[in-house]
């Protein structure tokens, strides 16, 4: 509808095509580097301030030589994304991801393994998966992605030998309001559209009402968007804006009413 609209080839604010602000740029060509070295990185931050951005970058980088499978908890699910049968035993299992790996390292590919939501690993399993790691070829580069609880469990004495092990770990921070709108303006000029599509008085209290957050930032472009086509307009302005602060999930638990 809103490509429709506005006469886009390309949707504004889509997940799947990201653009990355510079230092999400800066930890995306580290992460990168890592791969080549072999290593065990942290990116760490709340929901929403673009982990899930870094993520499809880097699945996205360059497919035929960087190998991202994407996976969550298990060693099941690990054998899915190598596309490895996953029947019997750990230690087969274990065996089998080890030759793919090998197998992909003999015809120059690298390995990122990105474990998604690893705050909710118990420590065990991260410690199995970093054993299973050290008979990776080295140039791989396990990737975990979490909130940031997992470095608290990480500083325990007891978990010295894997926090001993990270090669490199980032806190990705709120932004500032400025920073939000160079992010929107930066996804207007993605898609080529107009910078004064958002009035300066809509695009300054999107980037105040997104609180730092890059989701929320994108959630509530797209709505304003929506309402600019619901209205026959090309220009949001602060009505739209306003219209879309008013649902309650945008409003904070204490001024909803009970």
């Amino acid at each position: 509808m809103i490509r429709a609209h506005f006469g886009l080839s390309k949707a504004p604010f889509s997940p799947e095509d990201p653009t990355l602000l510079p230092h999400q740029q800066e930890i995306f060509d580290t992460l990168r580097v890592h791969c080549q070295q072999g290593g065990l990185c942290l990116v760490v931050g709340e929901p929403g301030t673009g982990k899930s951005l870094l993520k499809r970058a880097l699945c996205n980088h360059d497919p035929k030589k960087l190998i991202t499978p994407v996976v969550n908890r298990t060693l099941r699910i690990l054998c899915d994304a190598f596309q490895i049968d996953a029947d019997g035993r750990g230690d087969r299992c274990e065996s089998r991801l080890i030759q793919e790996a090998q197998r992909l390292n003999h015809v120059g590919k690298m390995l990122a393994p990105i474990i998604d939501d690893a705050h909710l690993m118990t420590i065990d399993s991260l410690r199995r998966l970093r054993l299973l790691f050290e008979d990776f070829p080295k140039n791989h580069n396990l990737v975990l992605i979490a909130q940031p609880q997992l470095l608290s469990k990480i500083a325990l004495t007891v978990n010295d030998d894997i926090r001993s092990r990270v090669t490199y770990s980032v806190v990705l921070q709120r932004l500032a309001p400025d920073d939000v709108a160079r992010f929107i303006l930066a996804e207007l000029d993605r898609v080529a559209l107009a910078h004064a599509t958002f009035s300066d008085d809509s695009l300054s209290l999107i980037a105040r009402s997104s609180e730092g957050i890059l989701r929320r930032a994108r959630n509530l472009c797209v709505s304003v968007l929506l309402e600019a086509v619901r209205d026959r307009t090309k220009t949001v302005d602060l009505k739209h804006v306003n219209r879309v602060l008013l649902q309650p999930h945008w409003r904070r638990d204490r001024d909803v009413p009970a």
